[in-house]
């Protein structure tokens, strides 16, 4: 599955259980290993596991394939890998902790709305 059809996926899943702050990370300039990350928030843990897989479900419902899924057990900070996007769903103060858009800062950042008005990956 191409990226944008999945990042699509990937935010419309996120959405549908009120993810917070989204954010999308394009990483093409500084790493093979994926081309985006996406950020998102979630206020108890119930909901981060939920999102986790909410976007898990989803994307096997669309055909594309997880790698892998980390951190459900602590429900703090569940990752999502696949492949192409590396998900990140963290409660508020584990995201501030770890601060992953400041570590990719490298590259401009988008939010999802940013991406949409600009007709989504160009940068």
């Amino acid at each position: 599955m191409d990226v944008p059809k999945l990042q699509k996926i990937v935010i419309a899943a996120l959405e549908d259980i009120k993810a917070r702050d989204i954010e999308i990370i394009n990483t093409t300039k500084l790493t093979s290993l994926f081309e985006r990350i996406v950020v998102a928030s979630a206020d108890s843990t119930r909901q981060v596991k939920a999102l986790a897989r909410h976007v898990h479900d989803k994307v096997k419902e669309a055909g594309g394939e997880v790698i892998g899924v980390e951190g459900e057990d602590s429900g703090e900070w569940v990752l999502v890998d696949l492949g192409g996007i590396v998900v990140h769903v963290m409660q508020p103060a584990v995201r501030v902790h770890y601060n992953l858009e400041e570590l990719w800062r490298g590259l401009p950042k988008k939010s999802k709305t940013g991406l949409a008005a600009a007709g989504l990956n160009k940068q």
